[in-house]
Formats: structure tokens, sequence, C-alpha cells
């Protein structure tokens, strides 16, 4: 990363090392969101995303949330340093995020309307607050309804995968809500796939951990819905998102080609 050159510090070395690798899934809708709008250079933005999905990843990984020893088919940071390290890695790629939003090559206005939409997006009332919600159901007396987890998952994966989608819209000062509609649906078809990898996958190809949350007695959308039923839901969500991409024709043949990429990966 070239904002870490001449940084010489362990923690320099884990936020480069916690970017490495994954699917860019979030990236390419930043990037594909600008090209129907006309906009070619999206890198800033795209860099950013990738850096908060990658701090969120090095704190879920922690003991204090979800204890992994594996990301990515590699050593989770904390396990490759240190709990200290990780925190802070976690902490400087954050802040990374907010310094490349407001470098992105956009007018001040959408700038603005950028880095605000990105702190809602990743704060309390999205990622954190998702999040949250997602250590309180571990202790709750009773299981989350259906209801509870579709609310959950759109803000723990759901709110970056839609900010993503929206990113080239407001760069572009354009309307968000194709989009918008695009990045709800296709964040809650991710999620739900990930309930089914979670179940049929295996650690080695998936690159993390499976059959954690069946161990814990925690409520998924598989636990809810069935495996048929969770599979059909991703399917016809992911149908939603293509609807949605109607009023930009074929050039957003690549955004449809995501959204059907999502119930077709295996990790």
């Amino acid at each position: 990363m070239d904002a870490l050159h001449g940084i010489d510090l362990p923690v320099a070395d884990a936020m480069a090392y916690a970017v490495r690798g994954g699917k860019g899934l979030r990236a390419f809708l930043v990037v594909e969101s600008a090209r129907v709008h006309g906009i070619t250079d999206a890198g800033h933005v795209a860099a950013a995303i990738e850096c908060v999905h990658a701090y969120s990843l090095v704190h879920d990984d922690l003991p204090c949330m979800d204890d992994d020893d594996l990301r990515r088919g590699q050593p989770t940071v904390h396990r490759k340093w240190d709990d200290a390290t990780a925190v802070l890695a976690g902490d400087a790629l954050q802040s990374l995020a907010f310094e490349l939003l407001a470098d992105a090559p956009c007018s001040a206005d959408a700038r603005i309307d950028l880095i605000r939409s990105f702190a809602i997006a990743s704060g309390v009332r999205g990622m954190v607050g998702g999040q949250a919600m997602d250590i309180a159901a571990e202790t709750a007396s009773e299981p989350l309804t259906l209801e509870q987890i579709t609310e959950l998952q759109a803000g723990k994966t759901g709110a970056l995968i839609n900010w993503s989608a929206t990113a080239g819209a407001r760069m572009s000062g354009a309307d968000i809500g194709p989009l918008q509609t695009y990045g709800t649906a296709l964040g809650l078809a991710f999620q739900i796939w990930d309930d089914v990898l979670d179940v049929t996958g295996d650690a080695a190809t998936v690159g993390k951990a499976v059959g954690k949350d069946a161990d814990a007695g925690k409520a998924t959308f598989v636990s809810l819905l069935g495996l048929d039923g969770a599979k059909r839901r991703a399917e016809q969500l992911v149908t939603q998102a293509c609807d949605a991409l109607s009023v930009y024709g074929k050039d957003a043949e690549n955004l449809r080609d995501a959204a059907r990429f999502v119930i077709a990966r295996d990790k």
C-alpha cells in the first residue's frame, strides 16, 4: 500500500497483511457503480471500502469478538502478531479509509456525501450496530427471529455492501435509488449465502472456520429457513438486485454478474 510506504512499524506490516487477498467485492461494486455513471477514476473510494472491510475483519477475529485463528486462508492478524497490534492495525485502517475519501477525485459536495454516508454505514447505525446486535444475540435467552436477523445483517454485512453499490452515483451526484435497491438485496443475499457456506463449506476452501454458528446454537437464515429455503431466498434477492439495474441497460451487466457470483461462490 502506497500510504504505508516508509513506515517501519509492525502495525504498518499488519495493515498491509490485513488487506491482502479476499474477493474484493466491495471495491468492485464501487468501481462498477462509478463506471455506469461515466467515472473512470474510483480508486481512492474503492481502496477506502476495502480498508474498512479489512479493519472490521481484523477486529472481528479478536479473542474478545469471534476468536478466530484463520482468515482468508492465513493466520488472523492477532495470531500472526498480537492482540494489541491487531487492534491498532484495525484502527489505522479505518482512519486511512477516511483519508482516502477526502482525496477522492470528485466535487467537494460529492466528497462530503461520500464521507458522511460512509461514516453512517460503518458506524453504530450500520456495521458496528449490526456487530453489537450479533454479540448480544449470543447471550440472549431466545434465538433471534427471521425479522431480527434480517435487521442485524442489514447493518453488519449489508451496510458496507449497500454503500459500495451507491458510491458511483454519489460521486457523480446522481440518484442513488436504483443502486440502493440493488445493494440492499445484494447485501442480504451475500449474508444468506455466507450462512449456507457455514453449513456446506469446508474451512480449507472458505478460508475461515465453518460450523461455528451451529455449534453455538445461533439462529441463522439456514436454521430458520432450512438449507433449501435459504438458497431460494438468496436466489430471489439476486433477481431483485438484477431487476433494479434495468435503468442502466447493458452498461450494468458486470453488476448483474457480481450479484450472480454472490450465490455461486464457494468461499
